[in-house]
């Protein structure tokens, strides 16, 4: 669940951008998310005209409505509440807080509203270039769309090109009983106005992990019970260093646990795993999300897809239909919505007449627990995978000043760099706000910074962002040996 606004870096292949090249165009575009309407705005600015279809209620996808917007204020809520009863300052007497969910929903959700009308609704009141269509879509052929509308009339739309920007949404895991039961997703759990006395999280990814704190910070009892490892897919410190901060605020985690079935008795539910068996009051599905692109009647075009269903694309947002893009969720690329944005700005110009590429090789990534995860470029695995030979050096957060002076000193900094050259092609952060500090190792990264050259950077003091240079100098020297601002 990540930052709506980001951008990631454009790369314009003949750096000769076309002027209204779109003028004539008809582009339809299926989705209302950050991807759909950044390639709408950028579409009608290149001269063309745009139909943009929603079958939803309400207009905006997931970040605004139901994923990074409402997500993040719950996280920070919840990090407030915990620091009243948890922290490490003398002097300072704890308070535990008394939790009114309901007021907080409500807040939340103004916010939501307000965010969704300031970033999409307005501009849709503002821009005539852009029609909206209520209803669904799905493919006649590849260059007609047949839109069903609620009383179940259909409109035809044939369009000179197609943008797919229709998300994913939750992937429910086929365990017995699990249907019958009354579970969440995260759409669910970050609008419920009760707290749970025990929540069962299912899931060891970036959801799961964010809303299970969150859920604890804010006083109730949580499991976790992940397939494998928690974020399995990042660099193995990762995971490990998390696990041990969530154990410490009491969260309990079952490693390589799947339930074979769970059951509901109208008031709780029952998970069966070959372990136990795990009573709670409230279970949360989080595992994993998958592409709604299995809702647009593909097979009556010739669009190539993942074999679980995500749209393939390459890097210029094209699919395998010389007529037809794709961003977001619904694609093979990673699902940020910072990616899908950027890739739907991409996706309107190249419909329109231009060449450009969307470099994903310094994409920043962050997990929003305490501490968060930031990750950019690759870990030492997988630059071996790729056939680079490098190294790497970690430091742990109790080596920066400013984690001393928090007073809190989990985790740690991972620097990977190539050999012989020194130029860093990856960064691995578990610390306090650690996402304020991925994007300074992401632009190193974009600009081909060597370990060196990081190292011999001025950065300020007392910050957390200067522990990447105090990384950077490790490769060299001990840095406990170093005066107070890092030389």
């Amino acid at each position: 669940m990540s930052d709506c606004c980001s951008t990631t870096p454009e790369k314009n292949i003949e750096n000769k951008p076309s002027i209204n090249g779109g003028a004539g165009l008809h582009i339809a575009i299926i989705g209302t998310g950050s991807g759909a309407f950044a390639a709408a705005i950028k579409a009608v600015e290149q001269g063309a005209t745009v139909t943009i279809i929603e079958g939803a209620d309400i207009i905006g996808g997931t970040c605004v409505n139901i994923g990074c917007v409402p997500s993040k204020i719950m996280i920070r809520a919840g990090q407030i509440a915990y620091t009243q009863n948890q922290h490490n300052f003398e002097g300072l007497p704890f308070n535990k807080p008394v939790i009114d969910r309901k007021a907080m929903v409500q807040q939340q959700q103004k916010m939501v509203e307000e965010l969704r009308y300031a970033k999409y609704e307005s501009i849709l009141e503002s821009n005539p270039g852009i029609n909206l269509v209520r209803g669904k879509a799905h493919f006649k052929d590849a260059s007609t769309l047949i839109v069903t509308k609620k009383d179940g009339s259909e409109k035809e739309i044939k369009a000179d090109r197609i943008l797919l920007a229709v998300g994913a949404r939750p992937m429910i895991p086929d365990i017995k009983g699990l249907p019958e039961t009354p579970y969440w997703t995260s759409t669910e759990a970050l609008i419920a106005e009760e707290m749970p006395k025990h929540l069962v999280v299912l899931g060891g990814s970036v959801v799961a992990l964010e809303l299970a704190q969150a859920f604890r910070h804010l006083g109730s009892e949580v499991t976790i019970m992940a397939r494998s490892t928690l974020l399995s897919k990042d660099d193995t410190d990762i995971g490990k260093g998390l696990m041990a901060a969530l154990e410490d605020e009491g969260i309990k985690i079952e490693l390589y646990t799947v339930p074979y079935s769970i059951s509901h008795d109208g008031k709780n539910f029952t998970v069966k795993t070959e372990k136990d068996d795990v009573v709670c009051d409230r279970l949360l599905v989080a595992t994993g999300r998958q592409s709604n692109a299995d809702t647009l009647a593909l097979e009556n075009t010739d669009i190539a897809t993942t074999k679980t269903g995500n749209i393939l694309i390459d890097d210029h947002m094209r699919t395998n239909v010389k007529n037809i893009y794709a961003t977001g969720d619904c694609t093979n690329q990673p699902q940020y919505v910072y990616v899908a944005a950027a890739g739907g700005t991409r996706a309107a110009r190249n419909m329109t007449g231009d060449n450009v590429a969307l470099d994903l090789s310094a994409m920043p990534a962050v997990v929003f627990t305490d501490p968060q995860v930031a990750t950019v470029g690759l870990t030492e695995m997988q630059a071996k995978e790729e056939g680079i030979q490098v190294e790497s050096s970690m430091l742990d957060v109790e080596n920066i000043p400013r984690a001393l002076a928090n007073m809190d000193t989990r985790g740690f900094i991972k620097l990977v760099a190539e050999k012989d050259s020194g130029r860093i092609v990856g960064c691995q952060v578990l610390a306090h706000e650690g996402g304020e500090i991925i994007q300074t190792a992401a632009l190193a990264i974009s600009n081909k910074m060597t370990i060196d050259s990081l190292a011999n950077q001025l950065f300020p003091y007392l910050t957390m962002v200067e522990g990447l240079k105090l990384t950077a100098q490790t490769f060299n020297k001990d840095v406990k040996q170093l005066s107070c601002c890092a030389g």
